[in-house]
């Protein structure tokens, strides 16, 4: 993913965000508002093109866990909707970048990691009362990568 070229999130704040952490490997927006931030990369399922962008995480064991949420709007966010159709992403937490492989919580993974969510940042629960949809939690697993 490295080699090819990466477009950053077109809401201007939040390519802001991406350009000072990764000019800092992290030191400036790893913590964003006081709560934690990684970037994660996909690949966009209609253009094929690599999307980075900045997402609050949490963390269960050694996986991340990341909220769809959109800001409680009706749609799913596109870097969700890219991580289902290509589910192999690519995160940076401060200065290490790792292959990752990203799925929505089932049904029943979901309640527990969504509280751990909720509890990091408790907007999320508002934005599930208004988001007429059901705010998907994603889980992000490291993927091995054999020298």
């Amino acid at each position: 993913m490295a080699e090819e070229q990466v477009l950053d999130s077109p809401t201007d704040w939040v390519a802001k965000h991406i350009r000072r952490y990764v000019e800092s490997d992290g030191a400036k927006g790893h913590i964003f508002y006081g709560v934690p931030a990684l970037l994660l990369t996909t690949r966009g399922r209609k253009s094929g093109r690599l999307r980075r962008t900045a997402l609050y995480y949490g963390r269960d064991g050694e996986r991340y866990l990341l909220v769809a949420s959109n800001g409680g709007s009706r749609q799913h966010p596109a870097w969700y909707l890219n991580l289902v159709a290509n589910p192999e992403v690519e995160v940076q937490v401060e200065a290490e970048t790792f292959r990752a492989r990203a799925r929505p919580a089932d049904p029943a993974e979901k309640p527990a990691l969504w509280a751990e969510m909720a509890r990091i940042f408790p907007t999320y629960d508002s934005y599930q009362k208004k988001a007429e949809r059901d705010i998907p939690v994603v889980i992000v697993e490291r993927v091995d990568v054999q020298a």
